[in-house]
């Protein structure tokens, strides 16, 4: 049975509800990047071939939490950034072609397709912060829309969406769908074959418990080809361990996205990070932090706070976003910061966002804290 406690060793005072931002490591990730830092400092790399083992292992770790049929379709990148220019800058376009993005999505998901405007590429940006918001969307689309882009969860409001309804609608339409999991995978299961989602790219350093320089992308097989490459190297050929070789084409595999040498450190700290989280179970992690979110929605309304994260569990994962009746956000922010409430303001209000190991102490500790500053 897992200690969650020893693996995650927080320092007394501290009450941690910013995953959705930073995430701490477990103990089990600092120790394989203090083993990975000792091993270089003794003998380099010497041992390399056991690093590319770790690298394979993640890729399959990283499989499984996307319910991808293999791990040949997992590339390693950067950020997540990197990996949605990879789609904006790849597809081909053509004058009068239109995106479809939502209102509420983290700069990441915004800025990559307005970037295609000098192309004569329309960006529809369709408010949802209504009832249905996937109809919203599917309304949007037309006989010119090329790809929906959204966020599995809104970064903001922690807005949720219905990924399987929305890939439904683009299969049903030829539109090509690519989905924003940062502020989910981690925290929710994911099935991509299920959902019908075309392209996928998330970060580590949140609800993956990993650290930052390095995300995931995955791309459905059949679209591989259609995604132009723009970044060349030694290591995203078919033959990458052949120096000599004068004639070269791009890797089968999603390898062709990883231009240049791997990030051997964050791939040893995320591929213990996700034994983690495997170990566990996403079924269970996933009922945790609804656990966890329900108590702090129910604390917030007990305590007179307007809710910005919508209420129906369904639309929630591990975002909870408030306002206060009186205080000003970033005033607000500071006092809980103070009180060692480690948080952040967005969209207007303070977001809290536990992970499933987060005691259920802290989130009433938390919650006693905004009651101290009620009357202030």
């Amino acid at each position: 049975m897992i200690d969650l406690a020893t693996e995650f060793p927080l320092r007394p005072g501290l009450i941690y509800l910013n995953h959705a931002a930073v995430a701490p490591w477990p103990r089990r990730t600092a120790r394989a990047v203090e083993l990975f830092a000792r091993e270089n400092m003794l003998q380099g790399a010497a041992d390399y071939p056991r690093w590319m083992r770790v690298e394979a292992e993640l890729r399959e770790q990283l499989r499984q939490l996307l319910g991808a049929r293999q791990a040949d379709d997992v590339a390693l990148l950067k950020n997540t950034s990197e990996g949605l220019s990879l789609v904006a800058q790849g597809l081909p376009w053509q004058p009068g072609d239109n995106v479809v993005i939502t209102d509420q999505e983290f700069p990441s998901n915004r800025i990559v397709w307005e970037s295609l405007r000098p192309s004569g590429v329309e960006v529809r940006e369709v408010p949802v912060g209504g009832s249905d918001p996937e109809a919203e969307l599917i309304s949007a689309l037309d006989s010119r829309t090329r790809l929906l882009a959204v966020s599995a969860v809104q970064y903001a409001t922690g807005l949720r969406m219905e990924l399987a309804r929305l890939g439904a609608a683009c299969r049903r339409a030829g539109v090509v769908f690519c989905v924003d999991a940062i502020q989910s995978l981690g925290a929710l299961p994911l099935d991509v074959e299920a959902q019908q989602i075309d392209f996928v790219a998330a970060d580590a350093h949140k609800w993956l418990l990993g650290p930052e320089g390095i995300a995931v992308f995955w791309c459905r097989p059949e679209l591989r080809d259609r995604l132009r490459l723009y970044e060349y190297g030694w290591h995203m050929v078919e033959h990458p361990g052949d120096y000599e070789r004068r004639d070269w084409t791009p890797a089968a595999s999603a390898r062709r996205f990883e231009c240049g040498s791997p990030n051997m450190v964050g791939i040893h700290a995320l591929h213990a990070s996700l034994s983690l989280l495997l170990e566990v179970g996403m079924d269970k992690v996933a009922a945790a932090i609804a656990e966890r979110s329900e108590r702090l929605v129910a604390g917030c309304e007990a305590r007179g706070l307007e809710l910005l994260t919508p209420r129906p569990a369904r639309r929630r994962a591990g975002i909870v976003t408030f306002r206060h009746r009186t205080l000003p956000a970033a005033l607000l922010h500071e006092r809980l910061k103070a009180a060692g409430v480690v948080c952040a303001p967005r969209g207007g209000g303070i977001r809290f966002s536990p992970h499933f190991y987060t005691p259920l102490e802290a989130l009433d500790e938390a919650l006693a804290t905004l009651e101290g500053l009620k009357a202030l």
